[in-house]
């Protein structure tokens, strides 16, 4: 038999399904407090609510199909919990109803951050997102770059505007299997967005507390560069499962880096890597050539450094750029081989988004700061 392991327990987890969403339970974030040593497999199984219609079997399944895998010299302890402490009625923060905070139906909300500009924040926050949705999960983007929006121009969405519902809620534009929203969509892109501070912060909550995002596996936030209001109105507004931080190798970007790594220390939101992008050049006419223009390894250094997992590199291409201009992100075109740099970002976002997930508490207080 195996020898259990956090990785492994996940992986037989996942062929746990709940009928009502045909989900399994690590997608859904309902594993917590996973303990795993060499002959005890310890979590709590937390569901939305108690009467779920799954809840009577859940337990059972989980426990027969790690049995079956790892064995009976393994003790398997399954706890339940059905209650998540959160923001209820009449809550608000820094004066606003907590009903501009979103969270019902999204499950993961993961920040992509940088420490400055032209890293290539927005073009990895919208290859990711497209990655995840052609793997299957419901994706959501949103844009909280107010005054310099990129996402329609990256999906070709320049001309776009969202519709409103009869509960004047907005409805998310929709382009490559992702739902989009972004101060672009809703003024002249010609035109400067010359706004201070609480004005900014006012349409950061209403753009997330106020749209009809549905069920949604990810909901992405393309945060703007730095460590400013935004950010921390975002932090402090939103349950973030977590922040990714984009890099490139040379110096100057990276002292950035290490100060966005600090700023979500410092609000507990946990890092769950680092991406370095622009990590080296290859020409079309030389594929298995590399030159490392800005320096090699400089943020798979910095990771290792502040003990965060390193996500994956990606290379610069003239593809890339091309695509983004044209409308259509990279990884929408299979013929393109980057595109693979794309997908394996997601894959290890998903892994440790599920780490993170599966360890946290099964009932947790969301603690709002106020500066």
């Amino acid at each position: 038999m195996p020898t259990p392991s956090i990785s492994a327990v996940l992986d037989v987890l996942r062929t746990v399904v709940d009928p009502a969403s045909g989900k399994d339970l690590v997608r859904l974030g309902w594993i917590r407090e996973l303990a795993v040593d060499d002959f005890s497999i310890r979590f709590t199984l937390w569901m939305d609510a108690p009467t779920h219609v799954f809840a009577g079997d859940a337990q059972e399944a989980c426990r027969q199909a790690l049995s079956e895998e790892f064995g009976d010299a393994v003790t398997i302890e399954v706890g339940m919990d059905s209650e998540m402490i959160g923001l209820g009625e009449g809550l608000s923060i820094d004066g606003q109803d907590a009903h501009a905070v979103p969270g019902d139906g999204i499950t993961n909300i993961i920040a992509v951050a940088s420490g400055k500009g032209g890293v290539g924040k927005s073009t990895v926050a919208s290859n990711l997102a497209v990655a995840l949705a052609q793997n299957g999960y419901d994706v959501g983007l949103v844009d909280v770059d107010i005054y310099g929006p990129s996402i329609p121009t990256m999906f070709g969405l320049e001309s776009a505007k969202p519709r409103v519902n009869e509960k004047r809620r907005i409805i998310p534009v929709e382009q490559f299997g992702v739902k989009l929203l972004s101060m672009g969509f809703l003024v002249d892109q010609d035109k400067a967005v010359i706004w201070r501070g609480p004005m900014v912060t006012s349409a950061v909550r209403q753009f997330l507390g106020d749209t009809e995002w549905g069920e949604l596996d990810f909901l992405i936030m393309d945060l703007p560069p730095g460590t400013g209001d935004i950010q921390l109105t975002i932090v402090q507004t939103v349950p973030l499962n977590g922040a990714v931080i984009v890099s490139t190798p040379q110096r100057v970007a990276l002292a950035d880096a290490r100060k966005g790594v600090a700023m979500f220390d410092q609000v507990n939101v946990p890092v769950l890597g680092i991406v370095e992008n622009m990590a080296y050049f290859t020409p079309p006419e030389l594929p298995d050539n590399r030159y490392y223009l800005f320096g090699e390894g400089g943020a798979r250094a910095l990771a290792s450094d502040l003990d965060v997992p390193f996500l994956g590199e990606l290379p610069l291409v003239q593809a890339i750029r091309e695509n983004a201009d044209e409308g259509t992100p990279v990884v929408t075109d299979r013929s393109e081989a980057v595109g693979d740099a794309f997908r394996s970002l997601a894959s290890n976002l998903v892994q440790a988004v599920e780490v993170r997930n599966a360890a946290r508490p099964a009932t947790q207080k969301i603690d709002i700061l106020r500066g």
